[in-house]
């Protein structure tokens, strides 16, 4: 499932800022795949891999490195809190390449099997 950036509208995966809580990388994950994507399920407690990308900020540009986990999705909620700021769309692994344009997330993908070990 991918979805799109709130500011410039771009496929992403969903993902966020670390927390001002100490709450671990996974379940910080399904929380950004909740709120960005409606997406709730059972998450990896080991990431799937990780990739740096640059975040546009108002005073700049910062690298930043994400961490991605997989998410088993259980549910699709019709009303999460990013529904009117996103789109959401389930693609291929083969679909998800085309439509991305962030570098580092397409490498992680093609230096991983996961393209050759997903059906579709």
């Amino acid at each position: 499932m991918l979805v799109t950036s709130r500011e410039t509208g771009r496929w992403i995966v969903p993902k966020g800022w670390p927390g001002k809580k100490k709450t671990k990388p996974y379940d910080q994950a399904a929380r950004e795949a909740y709120e960005e994507a409606g997406a709730v399920g059972r998450i990896a407690k080991k990431p799937f891999g990780s990739y740096y990308y640059d975040k546009r900020l108002r005073k700049g540009t910062v690298t930043c490195l994400v961490d991605v986990y997989l998410l088993k999705v259980e549910r699709e909620l019709d009303d999460w809190p990013e529904c009117k700021q996103r789109f959401r769309k389930w693609v291929t692994p083969t679909e998800a390449i085309e439509l991305l344009d962030d570098v580092g997330l397409i490498d992680l993908l093609l230096r991983s099997n996961f393209l050759s070990s997903l059906p579709g």
